[in-house]
């Protein structure tokens, strides 16, 4: 336990914490709510990548989240008929005690376990440089995808959670708003080929990635 109450992440997260405590609950001004487009009405016009149908999420899993507005979509490929999922929550504030719940501890919940962790960097349309994103690929008895995600908010892209609450306290301190969306994309992995399926990922999140920014507050 000493050694945890010092390490440099624990320091961090207890500062965080401690902040965004103090904006979300001392300060008595009203939030500038941003308004954002509706999500269901999200389109990738002239892409390759073909919407096919919505996936209604359960009056459980939408109680769990929490989110102000939800897109859960799945998409094909028409050039190599790859499968994608793409999901989108998006939270107009964070003071009422509704925040994204990470991927990496809703996923082991559904039964599916991490093989490979990290991040990667994609160059995306619209963006002067490459954007960080997690990586992960998760198992399920002889099943694997490719799961990407990440937190976007004014522009901003970052995969770290604890950089997410960071920007929330500081964007709450410095604009008066907490709005964030966690976007995640899971891929299926064919013939155990991990490479392949991440490629796909990739190319997915480029064709959707400036389209999206018009439906979320900026």
């Amino acid at each position: 336990m000493p050694g945890f109450l010092t390490s440099k992440t624990s320091r961090t997260l207890s500062i965080v914490l401690l902040a965004q405590a103090g904006v979300f609950y001392g300060f008595s001004r009203q939030e500038n709510v941003p308004l954002h487009r509706p999500l269901e009405q999200f389109q990738l016009p002239g892409s390759s990548w073909i919407s096919v149908e919505d996936m209604p999420l359960d009056k459980e899993t939408l109680d769990v989240l929490r989110a102000d507005d939800i897109l859960s979509r799945l998409y094909r490929s028409s050039d190599t008929g790859t499968m994608a999922t793409m999901f989108v929550a998006y939270f107009q504030t964070q003071r009422t005690g509704k925040t994204p719940h990470s991927p990496k501890n809703c996923l082991p919940g559904s039964g599916w376990v991490p093989s490979e962790s990290g991040d990667i960097h994609i160059s995306v349309p619209g963006e002067q440089g490459p954007i960080t994103v997690n990586h992960y690929v998760v198992s399920r008895g002889d099943n694997q995808s490719v799961v990407l995600y990440w937190y976007q908010s004014h522009n901003r892209i970052v995969a770290s959670e604890y950089w997410a609450k960071f920007y929330t306290v500081a964007d709450a301190i410095r604009y008066n708003r907490s709005d964030t969306a966690l976007v995640r994309v899971v891929i299926p992995v064919s013939h155990a080929d991990t490479r392949s399926a991440t490629d796909q990922a990739v190319t997915f999140v480029q064709s959707f990635f400036e389209p999206l920014k018009a439906y979320l507050s900026s």
